[in-house]
């Protein structure tokens, strides 16, 4: 059917060349090249915009339209980009680069994605800071049922990246969980929750470690016997009028698991003494103890098992007629040891406190008034937390040689300061090699296989000059002056010497300055004017600037063996 109005037609076919004529912008749709990229730190890329143009009747063309669109980065902290298309790595993540001008319908963008990753040790994209397991509770519903964690790390510049496969999984009870050390895959064994820990110790000098935690439970499984219970702690004081609170810890079966049992259907709680004109102490079913005149009782506690066997345990409570003079009536530590069979294997304790008003027990283990100690720092080491940052995990000890420690918690009372302490061990048996002189199973606790994590840092003058010449170091922490030696220290009330020593962390860097003796502050000059002449650094330590024979010089080193010494040299 023909058109009643042609000149209809025209006006609008002119009209439509009327505003093809006012703009040069006739493209469709953009695309950017690379569509993704890969990054380390500190790298570029140039990226390139083609812009498409297939409106109209014409055949569809592409124009390069690179330094005609605008380029943006939607997370700059992860890589910028300019004006001219050319992107640079910032930070470990993900960024999306977009690519716009206006075109024929409006304005049309083009986008490419960075994937940034770079060194957790340091450099431009920042160190780990923080982990964080997502997600931070799972349960499965029996054993045998998996469960996938991702561990993401935030760096110091607020980077985010995916560690999962670089961190080390571990589960605090392998008869609930197991975990693929690499993988972050759960997998139930038994009926239970289970602590599963992330650690992430990067590799290079200055490097911490770093853990995030998370928790997993395994709701069905084969309903074990109770063998055993113990009440925590075995003791308490109390004055008349008080209370506190008993915690009930039942051993499941073979499998030897801990639960806390303490108001459980299954138990029951009694005291020797709770009735009567001279009741000393009564106790609810939760295990809550209320002293009521002086004396000492007994409380117990009955587990009864499905089938109907008994298992039980007893504590005392001492009440007096005073005000006990602190809220805090005891200290625990839990478990009360743990055994590792592999070099830099850690585990776990915690600090639980019993206290005479609610809520009557705390888990003290990161609290800033405890602080964690360990008989054997250099070999067992324990986090603690006494700067009271909320994401720490304190009470892990490391092993770093086989033997035993005795690990430590003190809490310090904040009123007046009295403290309580609790104690526990840390096992990584030596494991000697096998007969016919084979090596012990790879990883395992045995002497030369791992060392302390200090190292003895010893500076010494060589030369001619044994008057003027002085050395100085800072501490690990920047204290400075822990090291200082050399004749010159006479000067300022030191004890001079030509040797002296430090001791620093395993892969610290250390700056030595060598330099002249201060000139002695009084009223004449001296009679003996300095004439030292420097003359270098011995081989194993880099000087940070040209050696200036006036001073003063510097020079680093890096303390990545035991032990270490660097020798100045004056004339």
């Amino acid at each position: 059917m023909f058109s009643r109005s042609p000149w209809k037609a025209l006006l609008l076919a002119g009209f439509g060349l009327a505003l093809a004529g006012c703009t040069n912008n006739q493209v469709d749709s953009i695309t950017v090249a690379p569509a993704t990229q890969p990054l380390t730190v500190g790298q570029t890329v140039q990226f390139s915009a083609t812009g498409i143009e297939n409106h109209g009747s014409h055949p569809s063309t592409n124009s390069n339209v690179t330094n005609l669109v605008t380029w943006s980065s939607s997370t700059p902290a992860v890589a910028t980009v300019n004006s001219a298309g050319l992107a640079t790595a910032v930070a470990a993540g993900t960024t999306t680069i977009s690519a716009s001008m206006p075109g024929f319908g409006g304005t049309v963008t083009g986008t490419a994605t960075i994937t940034v990753t770079g060194s957790a040790t340091g450099g431009t994209g920042g160190s780990i800071a923080s982990i964080s397991i997502i997600p931070g509770t799972q349960a499965v519903a029996a054993p045998t049922d998996t469960a996938q964690f991702i561990a993401i790390g935030t760096t110091t510049n607020g980077a985010t990246t995916n560690l999962t496969s670089q961190v080390t999984w571990t589960s605090s009870s392998a008869q609930i969980a197991t975990i693929g050390a690499s993988t972050g895959l759960a997998t139930g064994v038994g009926q239970g929750t289970a602590t599963i820990t992330a650690l992430y110790s990067p590799s290079g000098s200055g490097s911490s470690v770093v853990t995030g935690t998370a928790q997993f439970t395994v709701s069905g499984g084969v309903t074990e016997q109770y063998t055993a219970v113990k009440i925590v702690p075995v003791s308490l004081d109390l004055s008349a009028g008080q209370t506190s609170q008993f915690v009930a810890i039942g051993t499941l079966g073979s499998s030897g698991l801990l639960v806390d049992v303490t108001s459980s259907a299954q138990i029951t709680w009694s005291s020797s003494s709770a009735t009567g004109s001279g009741a000393i102490a009564t106790v609810s079913a939760a295990g809550l103890v209320t002293g009521k005149s002086a004396g000492t009782a007994t409380i117990t506690a009955e587990l009864t098992n499905p089938d109907k066997t008994v298992v039980t345990a007893s504590g005392t409570v001492t009440v007096s007629a005073t005000t006990v003079p602190e809220p805090l009536l005891s200290l625990t530590i839990i478990p009360a040891t743990i055994t590792v069979n592999n070099l830099q294997g850690t585990g776990q304790f915690l600090a639980i406190g019993t206290f005479s008003t609610a809520p009557y027990v705390q888990d003290l283990t990161n609290s800033p008034n405890t602080t964690w100690i360990s008989s054997f720092p250099d070999d067992f080491p324990v986090d603690t937390n006494s700067g009271g940052t909320s994401s720490a995990s304190a009470g892990i000890v490391t092993a770093y040689a086989s033997g035993t420690a005795t690990i430590i918690a003190e809490y310090q009372n904040p009123s007046d300061k009295t403290i309580q302490t609790a104690t526990a061990t840390f096992n990584c048996p030596l494991e000697l090699p096998n007969p016919g002189g084979n090596p012990p199973t790879a990883g395992s606790c045995y002497t030369g296989q791992s060392g302390p994590l200090k190292a003895t840092l010893t500076v010494y003058g060589e030369g001619l000059d044994t008057k003027d010449w002085v050395l100085t170091a800072p501490s690990a922490t920047g204290t400075p002056d822990v090291i200082h030696c050399g004749p010159g220290w006479t000067a300022e009330g030191g004890t001079g010497g030509s040797v002296c020593t430090g001791i620093y962390p395993i892969g610290t860097t250390v700056t030595i300055t060598a330099g002249q003796a201060p000139t002695p502050a009084v009223s004449t000059p001296p009679t003996n004017p300095v004439t030292t002449a420097f003359g270098g650094w011995t081989y194993n330590c880099t000087p940070t600037a040209p050696i200036s024979a006036t001073g003063p010089n510097s020079c680093t080193i890096n303390l990545g063996a035991t032990n270490a010494s660097v020798g100045a040299i004056f004339n």
